[in-house]
């Protein structure tokens, strides 16, 4: 079986949970961590594998298959997003929703002339939720769509409080609002707001002489990620975030209501659901499957910067085609 050879750039919860992915899947295998941190730092659980600086990744050309990028979407990967769509083939979990146009628009410019395929913002949302919109609204074309994310830990947004001046540390959950998932799930198609389905609790440990009510404004202020819900901050100790808050549970819901026939009399409801253990290694798994699809595309001559939506589901799976129709199909 020829293995497809794959590089990790960070080696965060993501970073440790594709590490265990790979594991998993017997066509892969890990050939070496890239890190900003010292090296020598970083326990592999993989023998075999090196453990390298960031800067030493150009070395790697020829020996690395497929680059899986496992930084934050807030500063990571907007610069190493495009620098490693340069050199490899990437994927990456890039997850502000918002400026996921014109982060789809840096990383083809990147690779124009490299030949490579990148297929970004992967894992469940975006990713499988993202798939299971686009779905759902081709089969009901007159309806409406409602996402749910939580009760869990977004690593997306729990990065971007690590970066407020100030932080030491920093969870933040996303949690739904019962009576909005409710409603869509009698089918009462309501009409949501942002603030209406969700809100959001952080919980922060501040460094000694930070100024916690600046913090706060930071936080509940920051653009893409709090302005447009409702948002508590707390503060706590970091003893209290290792013992209540090192679990990184999360989950959501995808619903599509819609209605059919000559007078749209039928009502239909389509409710696709997650409950994760570990958000970090769940995403993980879902990007070291669509490490095996960007390998296989880019033989192909698939190349340039792809999403969820260009990507054939077959590829995503170790199985062949005939298999995969004799025994899912």
């Amino acid at each position: 079986m020829q293995k497809i050879r794959i590089g990790i750039v960070g080696h965060g919860n993501i970073g440790r949970g594709v590490e265990n992915a790979i594991k998993q899947n017997p066509d892969t295998e890990l050939i070496a961590v890239f890190t900003r941190r010292p090296p020598e730092s970083i326990q592999l659980l993989t023998s075999q594998a090196e453990v390298k600086n960031i800067s030493e990744a150009e070395k790697y050309l020829d020996r690395i298959d497929v680059m899986i990028l496992c930084g934050g979407s807030a500063k990571d990967l907007p610069q190493q997003g495009p620098q490693f769509a340069a050199m490899f083939n990437t994927v990456d979990s890039y997850d502000n929703h918002a400026k996921i146009p014109e982060y789809l628009k840096q990383i083809n410019e990147a690779t124009s002339n490299a030949g490579k395929t990148n297929i970004i913002s992967v894992g469940w949302d975006p990713g499988l939720f993202s798939m299971l919109r686009m779905i759902s609204g081709a089969i009901l074309p007159q309806g409406n769509d409602y996402t749910f994310w939580g009760k869990g830990v977004s690593q997306g947004h729990s990065d971007a409080i690590r970066r407020v001046k100030g932080v030491k540390n920093g969870i933040q959950y996303t949690i739904p609002i019962e009576s909005a998932v409710s409603s869509v799930r009698k089918g009462e198609n309501p009409k949501i707001s942002t603030r209406e389905k969700h809100f959001r609790e952080c919980f922060v440990v501040a460094l000694n002489d930070a100024d916690q009510a600046q913090i706060t404004e930071d936080i509940k202020n920051m653009p893409n990620y709090f302005a447009d819900y409702d948002t508590t901050v707390h503060f706590i100790t970091e003893e209290e975030m290792q013992l209540n808050h090192s679990r990184m549970t999360h989950g959501g819901f995808v619903f599509r209501t819609g209605t059919t026939g000559n007078s749209n009399l039928n009502k239909h409801i389509i409710e696709f659901s997650l409950k994760l253990d570990s958000n970090p290694e769940f995403t993980a798994n879902v990007m070291v499957a669509y490490a095996r699809a960007a390998f296989r595309m880019n033989q192909e001559g698939l190349i340039g910067a792809k999403t969820v939506f260009d990507v054939p589901l077959s590829y995503l799976s170790a199985s062949s085609n005939v298999d995969l129709i004799k025994d899912l199909l």
